[in-house]
């Protein structure tokens, strides 16, 4: 077994606070070599990760991609709507095919809730969560959490802010199991349509009054409106919910002074977010996007290589 401990990354419940921090340190010399004129190490050369997407993808499924080749690995991107899976096969049957070619990792996206734990079960290959149903996105969250330390310089008693859509959304989740286990206060902001009911015991505090939910935070995640997986009638229109709980100049002022403003993309711009808040000095949104690509460095590496010392010299 890896330094890790896990043959696979399923999701942020099943860690120790030990094991994300694991990951979150091992992403800071990543993001050095993606600093790099040539960003390029020969970690995991001879490796081959698949990434296998039933759900469309940009920044996760391209990140995975990038991490792959600037540690020497071989790439292979399986579009499902041209694939085998259009003619009725399985994605047990799928998987296997997959790892039978000489896959040592499969990066999977799939609407079905626990479809990643099935593939684990079922393989030998490393097996990492790309997002499940509305169950968890952990590398999402994994980001979130090394962009926070990284800007705040720990994650231990801050007040953070997850605002929008949270019934529809895996990035919540992760993000709470991540946050609590290293010792955040974590609030849910949002209409109580888009909140899930008892909720509260995963140990987070739940507010419908944006006034109250961003006093004094440090950190405002802010969650896309998911439109495609909703149901009609959730809120009254998209003007209604912008006005009511979309982030802008007005509302941050609630928060610290220094708050930090997040995103995981895509961005309905002017709806959940202001153009303002978006790009302005508060927002680390561009910044997520770069250490997207060194978390999930960071996971290759550990699930792939042993998380022995390796050379990291181009």
């Amino acid at each position: 077994m890896n330094q890790f401990g896990h043959k696979d990354l399923l999701g942020l419940q099943e860690l120790r606070p030990d094991e994300i921090n694991l990951i979150l340190d091992t992403a800071e010399p990543m993001k050095e070599v993606l600093g790099r004129e040539i960003k390029k190490v020969p970690t995991l050369r001879g490796r081959v990760i698949v990434t296998l997407f039933y759900e469309a993808s940009t920044r996760t499924r391209t990140s995975f991609e990038l991490a792959a080749k600037y540690m020497g690995a071989d790439t292979v991107s399986i579009s499902v709507a041209t694939s085998s899976v259009q003619k009725g096969e399985s994605l047990g049957d799928t998987a296997r095919t997959i790892e039978v070619m000489g896959a040592d990792a499969i990066i999977i996206r799939h609407s079905a809730t626990g479809a990643p734990h099935l593939l684990a079960k079922l393989l030998n290959a490393r097996v990492i969560n790309a997002g499940d149903g509305s169950h968890e996105h952990p590398t999402q969250a994994l980001l979130d959490l090394f962009t926070i330390r990284e800007k705040k310089g720990g994650i231990a008693g801050l007040k953070v802010a997850i605002l929008g859509d949270v019934a529809h959304s895996r990035v919540a989740r992760s993000n709470i199991w991540g946050l609590t286990k290293l010792g955040a206060e974590v609030r849910l902001v949002g209409p109580p349509t888009l909140i899930p009911p008892e909720i509260e015991q995963l140990g987070v505090s739940v507010f419908h009054d944006w006034r109250r939910g961003l006093k004094d935070v440090d950190v405002i995640n802010v969650l896309r409106i998911q439109l495609e997986r909703q149901q009609r009638g959730l809120f009254p229109s998209i003007r209604e919910y912008t006005r009511l709980f979309g982030l802008d100049e007005d509302k941050l002022q609630a928060a610290r002074p220094d708050v930090l403003v997040l995103h995981p993309g895509p961005v309905n711009r002017g709806v959940e977010i202001s153009p303002g808040v978006q790009d302005g000095s508060h927002s680390a949104i561009n910044e997520q996007v770069t250490n997207g690509v060194a978390v999930r460095m960071a996971l290759l590496y550990l699930l792939l290589s042993g998380g022995e010392q390796s050379d990291l010299s181009a």
